[in-house]
């Protein structure tokens, strides 16, 4: 029975995340900016930016007051460096949910959101995730 059970779970993830034809790689592009603040408990955690086709990510000060309160975010483990790379990193990509969902694919083509646009996506759905407490939100830019 937990045979079958974990090839469920499997089969489950692999349908929602997978790679499939409905499936396409998502890009940051390079004119687009865009600000959000990290929050956990009413506490600034950190900004993320995208900018010229990178996105960065930076520590609060507010956070680095309370780190005996709470602990750091997995893949960012240092407290005074600057994070940037060209792909959104899977902390914050799970807040993106799989565009397969019919769900999702409804409010993709009723918002006429193109479902390429890491950043896009991340506006749309990245506000709350069921995988973590942390609360993004946009800044105005």
């Amino acid at each position: 029975m937990l045979e079958f059970t974990n090839k469920f779970k499997f089969s489950i993830f692999k349908s929602l995340f997978s790679k499939g034809e409905e499936d396409v790689e998502s890009y940051l592009p390079n004119n687009e900016t865009a600000s959000f603040v990290l929050t956990v408990d009413n506490i600034e955690v950190g900004i993320l930016k995208c900018h010229s086709g990178e996105w960065s990510f930076k520590y609060s000060p507010s956070f680095k007051d309370k780190i005996s309160e709470y602990r750091k975010i997995i893949g960012f483990s240092d407290l005074e460096k600057v994070y940037q790379s060209n792909s959104l990193w899977p902390f914050f990509r799970t807040r993106i949910p799989g565009l397969k969902q019919p769900a999702i694919k409804e409010i993709i083509e009723r918002e006429n959101i193109n479902k390429e646009n890491e950043l896009e996506l991340l506006k749309r759905f990245g506000k709350k995730t069921i995988t973590n407490p942390y609360i993004l939100i946009i800044q105005d830019t």
